[in-house]
């Protein structure tokens, strides 16, 4: 680096170009700064001197744009408009007279030139706010001169100079003459501009020097050096909403944006970890939502930082009504949701209700420091540059302990501040109201107005909305509490008991990252360790009487027991605490180990949960969680992870049913990684995380566990019913795809596949769907064989394979099947289970040998050496194979009912085969992705869909899973999505599912969502008299001659749709139609392309097929909703035979209306169609709304016998009996003779 830095640096040839970001001219500037002495990046908090060039915090400026090519693209923040770009010649530093072509860019925050006007990353980027004059020098050169350094451009003429000149100082000026306007607290954080995210010097291929980078907000900028960061001249800037961070290796990650790949290399791997954090950062910052923090910032105080003052806040701690910066959010979390809940402005989008921001604006900063901060003293208080310490200290004071607050009159009587906050909130004080809710009042207190109990009843009343608001954010708020207070700080009801222990213990420092990484022996320190009165201290040795740190019982919320040798010291546990720090300990004794952890753990388990104690934990803490009937709030609950079995124990001290994790039907992060869901067969666990770093831990520790752990069966994701979920889900998929496949079990797969797809499975079988097409017959096949092959232990295991190879040698067949009945029974559960299940499938194999040459013997060849693992040196086990499988109903008391469901799944899959081979459907899925409500990862459920399996079958399965209660008209739908189409089509509710799966496309899906337009058609189906819809509808075919699309445009058509046809009419005098189709090969969906510009909304789009296969796809456009609700009405009516909906639900399926169980990720349902506002003129909400003014209710007592004979009403008697219908005001659409009998 010495040799390069002393290279000349004149004279270089033109033709030697480094990087498209640099020239020749750019390299002969200053000498780059050296890397600081660690090599690495300098955090803001310990370098505070650098700057990112950003504009004035609320000049009303905005980023500027990065080319032309860029002005058309959206993005998150608005970009600057370009005041004047050109052509200029830059003559290069060092007095060379060699003029270079540049493209130059002026908007109201940068002057930028680039190589060409097409370059999207400039060359130099000079502040607007740093140019402070601007001058001509003769011969059409002008000078931009800055605080640090000139530049110097020659126009083409004079007139284009002047013009340069005229545009930079009107810009300059506009941007001095907004200095004087800007506020004390705006001029004070401008003393630090905006802190950096992160910034250091990183290697960028392409480049002989480091880079110091910066990434500040949704930005990063390049510098050359860490001088000309301080100048604020720059290379370029990236907006990272066209951005995307990928790691390469060990210490390299690329950047890439669609113009340009930045290959970047860090000095270390932690440093590179560290780098890609802060882009990723970025990127969710420029991708998020700013419209609620423009609208809360509209108040002046809310600007800036309720606690250091830093400018543009995006965080907020929504029950303080405080809006602060990121740095202080994160001390804000520590103190935990029972004092401070933290949220973002611009990324938690759901939280903020208009209420909610209302609240905010009336409130401000302002006023909420006029009651936290009113007596803050000048030495304590803290700043922009104030360290992560500074700030934790600050936070607690001011939140946690009230110190600077203002006290309230009332202080210290409860009856008075009770009675106060009573009468505060029936009016729009919002000042009192915090003031006694902060100084002890409680917001649950008892009101003595039979009518309004609750303080929160009483400003509902009063019409107090923002009261209301306020009240609800508070409602688990606990008051502030003084240090010397500790005994009343604590969360609980009852004291803890006092344990006392003591000893050596080897300490890491303490971090706020989960660890990584093997801590080696040199990394701990010896320290004397003592847990008294509440308090685990530590100390230099046994000998100080001064504790180097502690740290107090109630603030612990996580203790994790280590595997032996996870670190440098043999034993390990780590203490996880509120404030987001964790505490690494070690002994070398695993006794000495056990009662620290009894002891630690007795100490902050609350009495009600201390049953948990008696387990031999992996990891035990309180979390936040929903679940079974009370998801309308969380509560908090003890959690311990024992193996693959996690143990609940509620806040009422009720210990529930564990979970086991292996056997989880989902398991997934929702909510912006804050929600863990933990769905089983009958209940589903939503784990919230209030505190990052145990989340996170909890996250990586119910992952690991809910995985299979070795290779044993018992180790193995399991199904409900205890098969493994690899062996269920290679079974599931060879009857599916495979049962016909000539020498099933005999060919083998492709060697690499195998290996691969098995490593995936024995990884996470719950994430993996086998899908034909993908997976090959043969190579699933092998999987099944390698994993019972390479069994430990065995499927007969060690110990009865033996006895299992001797039964072969009776004679007697009623012996034999009785001895292996015996030894069945003496199997392990899972072992038992997983051979049923084997034999079962390898029964339904051998019903096909006709087809597959795969007889019951050949079968036994197979897999006699692969269970037995005995390589074919004895024949026995191929013996013990046939038996089971010939002998199959008798061994495993296979009953009647069982057998004939599964000749009837035999039966369905032997029809779709046939289907299959003659080219009437094609091969489908058989674990299909279903999705709840709309599509998204967090909403994804992945179902086996057995041969018989109906659409109202999967509606049910997906709600059972999601505990979603039925109500009386949930009219619940699974709907064939096709986005290539932008429509979609409702299933019948007895239409088979399978067959549907093979003729999806890769552009379709499904989706169960509500129906809301499914009662409106049933009550026009029960008022129309006859079967027959007919009226004039928009027509559009497509055609397809020789692949070219032919596009006819719409017309006017006249349609009559009866039981059988569907009739086109050039017009209604027509007597011969056009075209007509029978009804029994449509299919209808719900919706039309947006391309072909459709002349109303209310859309079909209709595809046919006939005996020969052929397929044609045309459109119809109705005028009225109500006229498409109709027509839909009618085509379902038609091909099915009458039966829009079941006439009765399951009743086991339809409970009392309770709580939406879906959590937080599944609040607002979203449709999928593309342009078919169809529901409150929104798009995407679903298809029809009843948004119509006012309805009202008919009984109708007597059923439809009302009806007079031939009434088309009196054919749905059974459907409708005794049900109150909920009708529109237009009743013109019931049939007239039954509205005058009602």
């Amino acid at each position: 680096m010495a040799k390069e830095d002393a290279e000349p640096r004149m004279g270089r040839p033109r033709s030697q170009r480094f990087n498209s970001l640099f020239s020749e001219d750019e390299f002969g500037d200053d000498h780059p700064d050296a890397p600081p002495a660690n090599g690495g990046s300098s955090w803001s908090d310990k370098d505070t001197s650098l700057h990112p060039p950003v504009p004035d915090a609320f000049s009303g400026s905005s980023p500027g744009t990065l080319s032309d090519s860029m002005e058309g693209t959206s993005a998150t923040s608005p970009l600057s408009p370009t005041i004047k770009a050109g052509w200029l010649d830059k003559n290069p530093p060092q007095g060379s007279y060699i003029y270079q072509k540049r493209w130059v860019k002026l908007d109201a925050d940068y002057l930028r030139y680039f190589d060409s006007e097409k370059d999207t990353y400039s060359k130099r980027l000079i502040p607007v706010s740093s140019i402070s004059r601007v001058s001509s020098i003769g011969d059409q050169k002008f000078e931009v001169v800055t605080n640090n350094r000139n530049f110097v451009f020659r126009a083409e003429n004079d007139a284009d100079r002047k013009e340069w000149i005229r545009s930079l100082q009107q810009i300059a000026e506009e941007r001095k003459s907004k200095a004087p306007e800007r506020t004390l607290m705006s001029l004070a954080a401008d003393s630090a501009t905006e802190l950096a995210d992160k910034s250091g010097f990183l290697e960028l291929r392409g480049f002989k020097h480091k880079l110091f980078v910066v990434v500040v907000g949704d930005k990063v900028f390049l510098y050359k050096n860490a001088e000309d960061y301080q100048q604020k001249i720059g290379i370029t800037y990236i907006e990272m909403n066209v951005g995307n961070v990928k790691e390469v290796d060990r210490r390299g990650f690329d950047l890439t944006t669609p113009y340009r790949i930045f290959s970047f290399c860090a000095d270390s791997e932690q440093e590179k970890e560290e780098w890609v954090e802060a882009m990723q950062q970025s990127i969710t910052e420029a991708l998020s939502n700013s419209e609620v923090a423009e609208r809360i910032w509209a108040v002046e105080s809310n600007r800036f930082c309720a606690d250091c003052g830093s400018p543009k806040p995006d965080w907020a701690s929504i029950n303080l009504c405080v809006v602060i910066c990121k740095r202080c959010a994160g001390e804000h979390r520590g103190l935990g949701p029972g004092i401070t809940k933290v949220r973002s402005l611009k990324m938690d989008r759901k939280v903020w209700t208009e209420e909610l921001i209302e609240l905010f604006q009336k409130f401000g900063n302002m006023m909420a420091n006029e009651f936290w901060a009113a007596n803050v003293p000048p030495s304590e208080a803290i700043s922009p540059t104030s360290s992560s310490q500074e700030r934790r200290r600050f936070v607690i004071a001011k939140y946690r302990e009230g110190k600077y607050r203002h006290y309230h009159p009332l202080f210290g009587n409860q009856e008075e501040l009770d009675r106060a906050l009573c009468a505060a909130v029936t009016t729009s004080d919002l000042a009192e109201t915090q003031a006694l809710l902060f100084c002890g009042a409680s917001v649950t207190c008892d009101t003595r107005d039979p009518q309004c109990p609750t303080p929160l009843a009483l400003a509902e009343r009063s019409g107090q909305r923002l009261q209301m608001e306020f009240l609800l954010h508070n409602k688990t708020s606990e008051p502030p509490r003084l240090e010397r207070m500790c005994s009343e700080e604590k969360p609980y009801s009852v004291h803890l008991p006092s344990i006392t222990h003591s000893g050596f213990l080897y300490k890491t420092p303490s971090m706020v990252k989960p660890i990584s990484e093997r801590k080696g022996p040199e990394e701990f320190s010896r320290r004397w360790c003592t847990l008294q009165d509440g308090v685990l201290s530590y100390y230099e040795n046994d000998r100080n009487t001064v504790p180097n740190g502690e740290i107090r019982v109630e603030e612990i919320v996580c203790l994790v027991n280590n595997p032996a040798h996870a670190h440098g010291i043999e034993n390990t546990f780590e203490v996880y605490t509120e404030a987001d720090r964790l505490y690494l300990f070690g002994l070398e004794s695993s006794d000495s180990a056990r009662e620290w952890l009894k002891s630690i753990a007795k100490s902050f388990v609350h009495p009600r949960a201390e049953e948990l104690l008696a387990l031999d934990f992996e990891r035990l803490g309180r979390l936040h969680y929903k679940g079974g009937l009370t998801l309308e709030r969380a509560q908090e609950g003890w959690f311990a992870l024992v193996g693959s079995t996690l143990h609940v124990c509620s806040e009422d001290g009720r210990r529930q049913e564990p979970l086991q994790l292996r056997k989880l039907q989902e398991l997934s992060i929702q909510g912006d990684h804050e929600v863990l869901v933990l769905v089983e067969r009958r209940r589903t666990l939503y784990i919230q995380g209030e505190r990052k770093l145990d989340f996170l831990g909890w996250v990586h520790a119910i992952q690991k566990a809910a995985g299979s752990s070795g290779d044993t069966l018992s180790e193995q994701q399991m199904t409900e019913s205890d098969v493994p979920l690899l062996v269920d889900r290679c079974i599931d998929y060879i009857t599916q795809c495979g049962l016909t496949s000539e020498g099933i079990y005999r060919k083998s797969g492709q060697n690499s596949r195998t290996t691969s797809l098995l490593e995936m499975l024995q990884r996470d079988a719950r994430r993996v769907c086998l899908k034909e097409g993908e997976h090959q017959v043969d190579d699933v096949a092998n999987t099944l064989k390698r994993f019972f092959r390479d069994l430990g232990d065995g499927l007969f295991t060690r110990r009865w394979a033996s006895e299992w190879l001797w039964a072969t040698t009776l004679e007697d067949e009623e012996t034999k099947v009785g001895k292996y009945q015996q030894l069945l029974a003496a199997l392990p559960p899972v072992n038992r289970a997983t051979l049923k299940a084997l034999i079962n499938h390898l029964f339904r194999v051998q019903c096909f040998s006709g087809e597959n040459q795969m007889s019951t013997h050949n079968l036994a060849i197979v897999f006699g050496p692969t269970l037995f693992q005995t390589d074919g040196k004895d024949y026995k086990a191929g013996r013990v194979v046939e038996d089971l499988i010939s002998h199959y109903v008798e061994i495993f008391n296979v009953n009647d009912q069982e057998m004939k469901k599964q000749q009837d799944e035999i039966t369905a899959i032997m029809k779709m085969r046939e289907a299959s081979s003659s080219g009437t459907q094609q091969a489908g899925d058989f674990i299909c992705t279903v999705y709840l409500e709309e599509k998204k990862t967090e909403t994804e459920q992945h179902v086996k869909i057995p041969a018989t399996m109906t659409a109202e079958e999967l509606i049910f399965e997906i709600l059972d899973r999601r505990k979603i209660a039925v109500k009386e008209k949930d009219y619940w739908s699974c709907f064939e999505v096709n986005e290539r189409e932008e429509a979609e089509r409702p299933l019948h509710y007895s239409e088979k599912v399978l067959p549907i799966l093979h003729c999806l496309g890769t552009e379709s899906y499904l989706v169960v969502k509500k129906q809301v337009s499914m009662e409106n058609m049933l009550i026009y189906l029960a008022s129309r008299v006859g079967d027959c819809k007919h009226g004039m509808m928009k027509f559009r075919e497509e055609r397809n001659l020789l692949g070219l699309g032919l596009s006819t445009g719409f017309h006017d058509r006249y349609f009559i749709l009866n039981h059988s046809w569907l009739r086109l009419y050039k017009e209604v005098r027509s007597h011969k139609p056009e075209k007509e189709w029978p009804v029994r090969n449509l299919k209808v969906y719900l919706g039309i392309k947006k391309k072909l510009r459709a002349p109303t909304c209310w859309g079909f789009t209709v595809f046919y097929e006939n005996e020969k296969h052929e397929k044609q796809q045309w459109y119809l456009c109705c005028d009225t909703q109500a006229d498409m609700r109709e027509w839909f009405a009618t085509f379902l009516q038609v091909q099915n035979g009458g039966a829009l909906w079941p006439s009765e639900r399951p009743k086991m399926r339809v409970v009392r209306p309770q709580q939406d169980a879906r959590g937080p990720a599944h609040q607002n349902s979203q449709g999928t169609v593309g342009e078919c506002p169809l529901s409150r003129g929104q798009h995407g909400k679903g298809f029809w709304d009843r948004s119509d003014p006012g309805t009202t209710t008919v009984s109708l007592a007597g059923g439809f016998p009302l009806c007079p004979p031939g009434c088309h009403a009196a054919s749905d008697a059974q459907t409708w009996r005794r049900r109150r219908l909920r009708v529109k005001c237009d009743l013109s659409a019931f049939c007239p003779q039954l509205l005058r009998n009602v």
